[in-house]
């Protein structure tokens, strides 16, 4: 059984972002964490074939961000956020990091981040903290998974009680603050998905084995603008064809992780995928204000199924050989 560390230390934790494109938001990102205090080891920069000068920006600033040690990854081709992810924690697994926190290039983090994840280190080992939107609102996030759906509880409660944390069964990468005990039993995540559902599913198999929790303090801000329809109570963001077509096509890596851990149910699970492509359509109509792009829906579901009938499929694997340690 692994031991609980009794106390945090911050040079055991090493931030990986993933970028591609924008050494504009990322400049953002890198200096927020030069601000930080304290700071983590480790920044590992994973650049999914930026064409931009994103290297430029990565070298420039190293001196800024010392004593953290950066270690910059150029991929060879763009493996998508899953794929950059995958990377940046294998990286980061690598350098014998005790804590991984996850991130993309478009948001900061606050000054005393790390310090507000580190106070929540010896207690749980899968943590989530808060973010503020662009506006400076607090950002909405679904941090409940309808398991037998296989798709987001819709509406999660933003209040929390004296504990200052609640328990959740999914994950986002923009601010995933993960122990290696956890990684090594549960594996990378799955570079396949490419983009969408990825962390979630990568959440869902973190809380399987110990107690996931979102916690009641902000430790990021979003720094790109995202076109939404105000709901009230939520807010629905803007997408694009590249993520209607994942969004309906990894239903079927979702459908292969749930048959391989026995929690798959064919009839909700098939409820699951046509609300998931209602809410697609809605998000077209109200949000983009435009019925095309159905077709990359459609086109998502066809690939979908050819996945599902490959059996020569896996998840992805342990790191290591895992000894059991307690929820």
């Amino acid at each position: 059984m692994s031991a609980t560390p009794s106390t945090f230390e911050p040079a055991t934790a090493t931030i990986a972002i993933v970028t591609y494109n924008r050494s504009g938001l990322l400049t953002r990102l890198l200096t927020s964490i030069s601000e930080m205090e304290p700071k983590p080891g480790h920044v590992v920069v994973i650049d999914n074939a930026s064409t931009d000068d994103t290297t430029d920006v990565v070298e420039s600033l190293r001196e800024a961000l010392a004593p953290v040690a950066v270690v910059y990854r150029r991929m060879e081709t763009n493996t998508g956020g899953s794929g950059g992810f995958s990377e940046g924690m294998r990286v980061a697994y690598e350098l014998g990091s005790e804590w991984i926190w996850l991130m993309d290039d478009d948001v900061e983090v606050l000054p005393d981040g790390l310090a507000k994840m580190g106070k929540w280190a010896p207690r749980f080992k899968s943590i989530q903290g808060r973010r503020y939107d662009y506006d400076g609102s607090p950002f909405y996030w679904q941090y409940r998974v309808a398991e037998p759906l296989g798709i987001p509880i819709p509406f999660a409660p933003a209040g929390f009680d004296e504990s200052g944390y609640k328990p959740m069964n999914s994950g986002c990468f923009e601010g995933m603050f993960i122990h290696r005990d956890i990684v090594r039993q549960i594996g990378l995540p799955d570079p396949r998905f490419f983009i969408y559902w990825d962390d979630q599913t990568y959440g869902w198999l973190a809380s399987r084995v110990t107690q996931s929790v979102v916690v009641d303090d902000f430790v990021l801000r979003r720094t790109r603008e995202i076109k939404q329809w105000d709901m009230g109570i939520r807010h629905l963001n803007a997408s694009s064809n590249a993520y209607r077509y994942y969004i309906m096509r990894n239903r079927a890596y979702i459908k292969k992780y749930y048959r391989a851990l026995g929690v798959y149910r064919p009839v909700p699970f098939a409820l699951g995928t046509a609300l998931t492509f209602g809410k697609e359509l809605i998000r077209l109509v109200f949000v983009e204000r435009t019925v095309r792009g159905t077709s990359n829906l459609f086109r998502g579901l066809s690939d979908g199924r050819k996945i599902a009938k490959d059996a020569s499929w896996e998840p992805m694997p342990p790191l290591e050989t895992a000894t059991t340690f307690g929820r």
